[in-house]
């Protein structure tokens, strides 16, 4: 059965979009929408077109294919189909001078295309105001985000202790927690807006793997399963007795991602530098989720934490040697890689209904990369976390 976006939640997105346009761009007077999530969230539906919103005429959703599907999956009131950009070009009665499109996202080519048949001068990018809209997620949103977080806690902190066994590979574990994670509801997609990433699941590893080097924004690492797919994991790297191994992988329902790291002490105990170094960053996280809060600023945040931390500590803080993040966390929703982010530079106050993924952790040199992330919803009495409490370095003894 299609699960359709209410007529509602689609107006009230709209509506949104409208007033911070308006607020960020208070000259636009048209906005074209390509990308296929930024598609599905104004229209519930995910095909190859575009939305044209005029800024005082009523969108438009132009399918070229699916036409059929988009009638079935979407409520949005004005669905037409075209066959090139010639059909609503000429349905159009007024062209202004400049558009407002996702440059972060549209090829130069793609919209050379569009120029052909829309006589646009000029572009300017709207990612900001789509990204400032889509940050703060309604409940609609937040019932999928919740649902997608009870898999990631019941997988990871449940089950995956009873799937590892000493001799298989990191690509095995891969497999065996990907089919796991869609037997229990996972979307099976793990979407980033980071250019030209590709992933799967996310990042797993043993022992040192953890912190080789990856082109990856984020702390942890991986081997890969080769130079020219350098993700899922070893088929070499073996698990053995006394790996940490280290999971950091998405989950969604109907779309919606949560962030979650998990990590396991197989056959032994870790050593102890190690232990107090994963317990510091626990520790950080639960800071951190206090602070998420409306009002707040999440550079203020990130500064704070930084400030608070030794030298020591410092050193394979948030990567490994010269590979570390200039982050804590980040926004999550339709994408993994959302804004605002807990670092510098991002200035504008919290909302409540935001949502974060807090993810501080350490490599450890010879051991791996310990820490924990969870996925945290901003409320008046600090971030709620909806992926679970365990602590991490759950012992498979």
């Amino acid at each position: 059965m299609i699960k359709k976006i209410p007529v509602d939640e689609l107006n009230y997105r709209m509506k949104k979009f409208r007033s911070e346009m308006n607020n960020s761009n208070p000259d636009w007077e048209l906005a074209v929408i390509f990308s296929k999530i930024n598609l599905y969230y104004f229209t519930g539906t995910m095909q190859d077109g575009m939305l044209i919103i005029p800024r005082d005429n009523e969108p438009i959703l132009w399918v070229r294919r699916s036409y059929e599907r988009a009638l079935n999956e979407s409520l949005f009131r004005n669905i037409k189909t075209m066959k090139s950009f010639r059909d609503p070009a000429k349905y159009m009665q007024y062209f202004p001078e400049t558009v407002h499109i996702e440059t972060e996202v549209i090829p130069l080519a793609l919209y050379q295309r569009f120029q052909k048949h829309f006589p646009i001068k000029n572009y300017q990018a709207l990612d900001s105001s789509i990204a400032a809209v889509r940050s703060i997620k309604s409940r609609y949103e937040l019932s999928f985000m919740r649902r997608a977080g009870k898999i990631h806690e019941h997988v990871l902190e449940d089950l995956v202790p009873d799937i590892l066994v000493e001799g298989m590979s990191e690509a095995q574990l891969a497999a065996e927690l990907f089919k796991i994670m869609i037997s229990e509801g996972h979307h099976g997609l793990t979407r980033f807006g980071m250019f030209d990433t590709e992933m799967f699941l996310g990042q797993l590893g043993f022992g040192e793997s953890s912190i080789y080097p990856t082109y990856f924004n984020g702390p942890g690492g991986n081997y890969g399963m080769s130079p020219a797919v350098p993700l899922i994991g070893s088929r070499e790297r073996k698990l053995k007795n006394g790996d940490l191994v280290f999971i950091d992988v998405g989950c969604g329902v109907d779309g919606y991602n949560t962030d979650k790291t998990m990590t396991y002490m197989f056959g032994k105990q870790l050593p102890n530098n190690a232990v107090r170094a994963h317990n510091k960053c626990v520790d950080i996280q639960n800071e951190i989720a206090g602070m998420l809060k409306p009002d707040e600023i999440p550079s203020d945040i990130y500064k704070t934490i930084m400030n608070s931390l030794d030298d020591d500590f410092l050193q394979n803080f948030m990567g490994f040697g010269d590979r570390k993040v200039n982050f804590l966390g980040h926004g999550i929703g339709l994408l993994i890689d959302e804004v605002p982010v807990i670092a510098e530079g991002f200035d504008q106050p919290l909302h409540e209904g935001m949502v974060f993924a807090l993810e501080p952790k350490k490599g450890i040199a010879n051991i791996g990369m310990v820490g924990i992330e969870n996925t945290f919803i901003v409320t008046s009495k600090g971030g709620e976390c909806i992926t679970g409490n365990n602590p991490g370095l759950i012992p498979v003894f």
